[in-house]
């Protein structure tokens, strides 16, 4: 595989030689703010997706079984990060990180109009937009952070988690309204603000990118091949979603969820194994990305329980929580605030700490920070164990049980996520910046996999599988995070000096 020109010192030092907001180059708001309305749209659609499906048509839903639901809902938040690796591609090889957050958001807006527009083809028609939208916007908005600050080390680290704030403000005012409003005038209302949401991110974008430098700036040279592959590549997604939609094939989401998952870890291995091994990589590059094999590891079992929160979580609110606050029943959709309301009160407490140990020569590595996010989801599934146990005597539970959940999961995320985002801008070879990027969604794609899997396995007619669900993922998140405090020491050396 060709690569494409090292661009990166460049437009860093353009970004860095320009405006500046708070000690940082004025582009990193403009990166902030699309960030936060695609994850305002993201987020505020993943509210009410599985609660959209599993309701009775005679209500406006689809009338999916749990196990469909979930399956199908995992594979929309899989295959939004599974694109990524496209869209890291797209990027390196043919038209640059900025172009490709413009058009993915662009994509995005139409695929949110499809889905307020009604109709059920329309609905998936709009899911198969999104997916590819995001997986052109996503990795490379983070990508372009990273090249705002080539110096890397702590800075690097605290641009990330303000980064990680603009995300998180998306991700608590999507369920914050979109619910809500689903509830007042419909499901498709619901869907139609997530769709003003990202164009109004897009209008901010064009209005603000020059600040970026050359941050994100095309390729210098493009191969003709590469336009072949990628007209290639929307032919089959264009066919294959025709095909679909048209119903003369039936697909079983579970079984297709099962397979997807099979290729994603295959290909996520695959492509890491060739990118060490055939991708013409200096000694400590290679070092790196098998470092980088490790963390991406850790980060899909973390993400397979993490995103409970959008399938059986969402449903355990809906179906076993107390939901009433002072006479005003809450939808189960708001319930998902809780975990963004958490990351943006302590990001800044976690950047401040890592910035403080790293002058003090203190820093904790990246495998270890991993682990303690492990640790720390290991201790969010044991609360909904518990909690789960007591939905068993048939009583409803207090919404504090999901909220002591949440409020693991952001401490776990803020170690885990943020620093995973940060460590692959640096690990990552400088003519595979994108393609890496979108590797580490992929852990993401297939974390959700699992998930919608996973939760597959509960039966609400059968309770038992419920906590049996939870211990599960307990017994995943706490050996994975075990195993990283114990290989933290040669995973670092395999980092080959990025702190």
């Amino acid at each position: 595989m060709n690569s494409t020109p090292q661009t990166l010192q460049a437009p860093a030092a353009d970004a860095e030689a320009g405006p500046t907001l708070f000690g940082h180059p004025r582009g990193l708001a403009t990166l902030f703010f699309t960030e936060m309305w695609e994850r305002l749209t993201y987020y505020g659609i993943q509210s009410i997706l599985i609660l959209f499906m599993v309701a009775a048509s005679g209500r406006g839903g689809l009338g999916f079984g749990d196990r469909s639901g979930n399956a199908i809902a995992g594979l929309y938040f899989g295959g939004t990060y599974l694109l990524s690796l496209i869209g890291g591609w797209v990027a390196d090889r043919l038209i640059g990180g900025r172009q490709a957050v413009l058009a993915g958001g662009v994509l995005i807006t139409a695929g949110n109009a499809l889905l307020a527009s009604g109709g059920t083809r329309l609905f998936f028609l709009g899911l198969t937009f999104n997916v590819l939208g995001v997986g052109l916007l996503k990795p490379n908005v983070s990508a372009t952070v990273g090249e705002l600050y080539p110096e890397g080390g702590s800075r690097r680290d605290a641009a990330f988690s303000i980064f990680y704030i603009g995300i998180n403000i998306g991700s608590l005012l999507g369920p914050m309204f979109v619910p809500v409003v689903a509830r007042k005038y419909g499901w498709h209302a619901g869907f139609a603000l997530p769709a003003l949401g990202m164009l109004i991110g897009v209008a901010q974008f064009l209005a603000t990118r020059r600040y970026l430098g050359r941050a994100g700036a095309a390729p210098a040279a493009t191969k003709p091949r590469s336009w072949v592959a990628l007209w290639g590549f929307v032919a089959v997604i264009a066919a294959i979603t025709a095909v679909m939609l048209s119903g003369a094939v039936t697909v079983d989401p579970v079984t297709l969820s099962e397979a997807v998952s099979w290729l994603v870890g295959i290909m996520m291995g695959g492509y890491l194994l060739y990118l060490a091994l055939f991708g013409g990589l200096a000694g400590e590059e290679r070092s790196r990305v098998f470092a980088m094999m490790a963390l991406f590891a850790a980060s899909t079992v973390f993400w397979m329980a993490y995103m409970q929160m959008f399938g059986s979580f969402t449903l355990f609110a809906q179906r076993y929580t107390d939901l009433d606050i002072l006479g005003w029943r809450m939808p189960a959709g708001v319930t998902q605030t809780i975990d963004p309301i958490f990351i943006i009160a302590l990001a800044p407490v976690f950047a401040a700490l890592w910035v403080r140990l790293g002058r003090r020569g203190r820093d904790l590595s990246s495998p270890v920070k991993f682990a303690w996010g492990l640790l720390l989801m290991a201790a969010s599934m044991l609360v909904m164990y518990e909690a789960s146990l007591r939905v068993m005597y048939g009583a409803k539970v207090s919404l504090l049980w999901l909220t002591a959940t949440y409020f693991l999961n952001a401490c776990g995320e803020l170690c885990l996520s943020p620093v995973g985002l940060s460590s692959t801008t640096k690990l990552a070879p400088a003519r595979f910046a994108g393609q890496s990027m979108g590797l580490w969604f992929l852990t993401l794609t297939l974390g959700s996999f699992l998930a919608g899997l996973f939760s597959g396995d509960y039966n609400a007619h059968h309770l038992a599988t419920l906590p049996a669900l939870y211990l599960r993922l307990f017994w995943w998140s706490a050996i994975g995070g075990v195993v990283m405090l114990l290989v933290s020491a040669p995973v670092k050396r395999l980092m080959a000096g990025v702190r």
